[in-house]
């Protein structure tokens, strides 16, 4: 993918909803571990981004991220280590490089003179807390087109 040029978008939701069942009753371990290969693509320099696939699951991307970071399925279970990034890869993977696979890095992704000024408000910085509480941050506002909406 990397010699050609390729970004991938992965589905990292599909680790916490379904990682338990392709464990079990369709890919095994050995390949479960392997979904969702934000570590693989991080390591090769495969550009990436990260989704939730809605309405397939819920459009929460910090619960998103948290799974990105974590790869915890929803029995508790750590599913492929090797495959984890850190929060600060997941941030950048929700956000620039979605807007890059987009191709729309020039307009969306980052704060820069000329963007449009789309964000949230965090109660919590995601670099900061402990990975697991990720999904757990409040967002106090969001900024849309130059309007503050509180939450």
């Amino acid at each position: 993918m990397k010699a050609l040029g390729l970004c991938v978008n992965l589905f990292a939701n599909h680790v916490y909803f379904w990682g338990e069942t392709h464990r079990h009753d369709t890919a095994g371990p050995a390949r479960a571990r392997k979904l969702d290969a934000c570590g693989t693509a991080a390591r090769l320099g495969v550009p990436f981004s990260i989704h939730c696939d809605a309405p397939v699951t819920p459009l929460d991307p910090l619960f998103t991220m948290w799974c990105a970071v974590n790869r915890i399925t929803s029995a508790g279970r750590l599913l492929g280590a090797t495959e984890r990034i850190s929060a600060g890869q997941a941030l950048r993977a929700a956000t620039i490089d979605a807007a890059h696979l987009l191709k729309m890095d020039d307009r969306i992704g980052s704060l820069e003179p000329g963007k449009h000024a789309d964000f949230a408000v965090l109660d919590a910085d995601p670099l900061e807390v402990d990975p697991a509480g990720i999904k757990d941050i409040g967002v106090a506002a969001t900024v849309l087109a130059g309007v503050v909406h509180a939450a």
